[in-house]
């Protein structure tokens, strides 16, 4: 099963994102559980939990098609032990919510070692991942792969395997790829060729085992250049050669292939031109 969606508002509701989806042509979808930007979000009762999980299941949107995003506050990698705390609560706080609403995986940040040690940056993540696992063993944290800007950590595959390897739970936390942001942060996928070199690096780097999902963006900037800005799949540098390599791949069966690019209302039309390369 190819699982190809977006990433679909929650601003009315989580069963209105869920209608969203499905009228996108999507069997796939990402959200935010909480506002992205806020610390805390509403209290979830028992009847939005069951009332999204009701209409998940009657659209055919089961568990694993399903990614949730985590907000882009979290900083895990904060060198200050407080505000790590704060970031590390809030982690935990947002998998309780993915466990409320049924969702078994929450994709974030790694986050930014803000100039300070990075091997330290790289420990204290893996640390609160560990906590967050053994509070709320039911969700599985996703790493998502970054651009590189500033301080942030996760650009390089070795940083993200370094990451897991510090949480003690080595097969129990996963990794998204961002195409926007690997391509940025050097890695080109561009040609079949180059598509397979990096799916082999990935695997003897950190495991496809460990692949749980893809956002599928295109990038306004030439590779390596360490900018994150999304584009319209095959108006980028990456170009759709690579999206038809990703979706005729078998290694990506079975998990979210969710769109992030800029402008949603053409969604609906990219859906199904990612569905014609099946």
């Amino acid at each position: 099963m190819k699982y190809i969606g977006a990433h679909f508002s929650v601003s009315n509701g989580f069963t209105e994102c869920v209608e969203k989806a499905d009228s996108f042509g999507a069997n796939s979808f990402a959200l935010f559980t909480k506002p992205a930007m806020q610390w805390r979000g509403k209290i979830i009762t028992e009847d939005i939990s069951n009332s999204f999980c009701n209409i998940c299941k009657k659209k055919f949107f089961p568990s694993e098609s399903i990614l949730a995003h985590a907000s882009y506050l979290i900083n895990m990698g904060n060198p200050n032990k407080w505000k790590r705390q704060n970031a590390k609560e809030a982690f935990i706080e947002e998998m309780k919510r993915c466990r409320q609403l049924g969702i078994s995986m929450l994709n974030f940040h790694p986050g930014s070692h803000l100039d300070g040690d990075i091997n330290i940056c790289i420990r204290d993540i893996g640390e609160c991942i560990q906590e967050a696992i053994e509070e709320v063993p039911e969700v599985m944290p996703v790493i998502e792969t970054m651009a590189g800007q500033g301080s942030n950590i996760g650009s390089r595959l070795e940083e993200i395997r370094d990451i897991i390897s510090n949480t003690g739970y080595e097969d129990r936390v996963g990794v998204c790829i961002d195409t926007c942001h690997s391509f940025a942060a050097g890695y080109d996928f561009t040609t079949e060729e180059k598509y397979e070199d990096f799916m082999k690096k990935f695997d003897e780097i950190i495991g496809l085992k460990k692949l749980k999902g893809m956002h599928l963006n295109d990038s306004k900037f030439a590779v390596g250049m360490k900018k994150d800005r999304h584009e319209q799949i095959g108006k980028g540098f990456i170009g759709v050669n690579a999206f038809k390599c990703i979706i005729k791949d078998k290694r990506t069966d079975d998990i979210p292939l969710i769109l992030e690019t800029p402008d949603w209302e053409k969604w609906k039309d990219e859906i199904a031109l990612l569905k014609s390369f099946i």
